[in-house]
């Protein structure tokens, strides 16, 4: 099996293409240079690389067990757990009051890609947490923040997200979770599925995000409030007091991720859970949603990650399997495979659109930075908007990357590949989760159309369209004429569903989606190419120029397609009874 090398230069180097250099002039970020950021990187990097990895198999073949409402994770991730909380890493993006290092949350994701590409069942933990104290930073009280948020963010406890019921999946407004008032704090009843490090060994306390419905509550998502309920109770001077009445009762079997408990949490099986209103009662979803963008995002992140180590497997495979003379060349017999196009076609889409898919996180969580660190609340409001806009992409397109590439990179192995000693299937298994979790890809798709596009009248998007316009590098005829094809292309589609029916819209919604994130992926790759051309390793910006101009060449042209497709209406899909299927 081949090692997983952190990609530190196409991290940094995305990183600026990005803004980099914009977001650590603003005065908040000023201590971020260049030098103190490649350094977190490269450290990042050895651990990731040399320590989190190798226990990537491992944790698939081990998972997790439950045993008396306890769950237990492997020895080997309880001690990298530990030397990670130690070193200070989940601490990177977080406000330096409550312990924080105070960096660019553009740093902590190029951090988080290494352990999600590293190790994707571990990234979970850190990624749920980072949702969760992003959570309680914009909407705890202070006494909340004091109490909770200095251990959240040393990793000392961890944070979880419980939405989700076996009658309420993405309809939250079926939840049945109850929450009655007592005198300083509620009573929470009810089952919440599907809960990523619902219970585990790694951290001493574990904070629950709960929704639930007050008995007096309006019906509806208007009736959901939010709760933080602690596994342990916390005592005023921090210390841990009492089990709370909150447990585990059983864990998931899955495809992938095996080593990330999935719980079914029980809340109140005795007295019921003691828990803490978050924000105002009957205004928890509103809350919970700076947690569900927030995970959005770093499931996009998550995506081309997985992408990353699958694509590095299946190139070391390439490298290495000899096999059969190629149709080119001059080779007298056998050669590796790397040589045969075909293999070199699936190596190239995987490079190109990972690349791409790291371009189009990165931009919109370097807009996030500028969004909360920007003085001008007028400038804010705007990169605010602007991140609103792209996070269904990033997590629609992102983890599709993340499922295609793998699925690619079996191919790659060929039937070596369908077999789980080489580690290839692991990738796919891991990526599948991806497009389901924090929302389907399908949730995203209509939130783009709906809430993006219809909503502002596409204001957003036509603004984003003439920026990179503008930004599209003007000297070079083999990149910029069919980027700005791709523009116009996605300029009608956004002007055609401002305007279209709601059946029309919504029939739309995943191929137009797919339309932009494949225009905005390409337009960033050109411009990762244009940055690259200052760099003194030329070997590097080649490989940018010619990345670019496959994913150009080769993949953008599906744009026309997906327009067609958007375009197309939705009688052909509504016109069959349900009885037909």
């Amino acid at each position: 099996m081949a090692d997983y090398t952190a990609p530190l230069k196409e991290i940094m180097h995305s990183m600026k293409v990005v803004g980099l250099s914009d977001i650590t002039a603003l005065p908040a970020y000023s201590d971020a240079t260049d030098d103190l950021v490649q350094a977190v990187l490269e450290e990042a990097g050895r651990l990731g690389s040399q320590e989190l990895a190798p226990l990537n198999s491992l944790g698939d073949r081990m998972g997790c067990r439950l045993e008396n409402g306890t769950v237990h994770t492997f020895p080997e991730l309880r001690s990298f757990y530990a030397r990670y909380r130690d070193g200070g890493w989940n601490a990177i993006p977080f406000d330096p009051e409550y312990g924080g290092q105070g960096l660019p949350w553009l740093v902590g994701a190029g951090v988080q890609e290494i352990w999600q590409s590293a190790n994707m069942a571990f990234g979970l933990c850190p990624m749920l947490n980072q949702g969760a104290v992003d959570l309680l930073d914009a909407h705890g009280s202070e006494e909340q923040k004091t109490l909770y948020l200095p251990k959240m963010i040393s990793g000392e406890w961890t944070g979880t997200m419980n939405l989700t019921e076996s009658q309420a999946g993405s309809d939250l407004s079926q939840i049945k979770a109850r929450a009655v008032r007592e005198e300083n704090a509620y009573r929470i009843t009810g089952t919440k599925i599907f809960i990523t490090y619902g219970d585990h060994d790694l951290s001493d306390n574990i904070i629950h995000m709960v929704l639930a419905r007050l008995n007096d509550a309006p019906e509806g998502v208007k009736g959901i409030s939010l709760f933080l309920v602690p596994k342990y109770l916390v005592n005023p001077d921090g210390s841990l007091g009492n089990r709370n009445d909150v447990v585990c009762t059983g864990l998931e079997h899955k495809l992938g991720i095996h080593a990330s408990p999935t719980a079914v949490m029980s809340f109140g099986e005795r007295e019921g859970a003691v828990g803490w209103l978050v924000g105002e009662e009957n205004k928890g979803l509103a809350c919970m949603f700076t947690m569900m963008n927030n995970a959005r995002l770093n499931v996009g992140l998550q995506g081309y990650a997985i992408a990353e180590r699958a694509y590095q497997h299946a190139a070391w495979y390439a490298r290495e399997r000899v096999q059969s003379k190629p149709v080119v060349g001059e080779h007298k017999g056998p050669a590796t495979i790397i040589h045969h196009p075909d293999v070199r076609r699936m190596l190239m889409n995987m490079k190109a659109r990972t690349q791409a898919g790291r371009l189009l996180t990165f931009s919109a969580i370097a807009a996030n930075d500028r969004a909360i660190k920007t003085a001008d609340p007028h400038k804010a409001a705007a990169w605010a908007a602007r991140v609103a806009l792209l996070t269904p992409l990033v997590k629609l397109w992102g983890t599709e990357i993340g499922v295609d590439v793998a699925n690619e990179a079996i191919q790659v192995f060929g039937g070596m590949g369908f077999v789980e000693e080489t580690g290839a299937a692991q990738f796919y298994r891991d990526a599948r989760i991806a497009p389901i979790y924090e929302g389907t890809n399908g949730i995203q798709a209509a939130d783009f159309v709906g809430r993006k596009i219809q909503k502002d009248q596409g204001r957003e998007m036509f603004a984003l369209i003439n920026e990179l316009r503008t930004a599209l590098p003007r000297h070079d005829a083999s990149l910029t004429p069919p980027l700005e094809k791709a523009l116009k292309g996605l300029e009608r589609t956004t002007r055609w569903a401002c305007t279209a029916s709601t059946a029309d819209a919504y029939a739309a919604a995943l191929p137009f989606t797919r339309q932009a994130a494949l225009t905005l992926g390409g337009c960033w790759l050109a411009l990762s190419a244009t940055q690259a051309q200052n760099s003194e390793d030329q070997a590097f910006a080649q490989e940018k120029t010619t990345t670019a101009l496959y994913f150009i060449r080769h993949i953008l042209p599906q744009v026309a397609a997906l327009e067609a497709d958007a375009t197309a209406g939705a009688n052909a899909l509504m016109a069959i009874p349900e009885e037909a299927f």
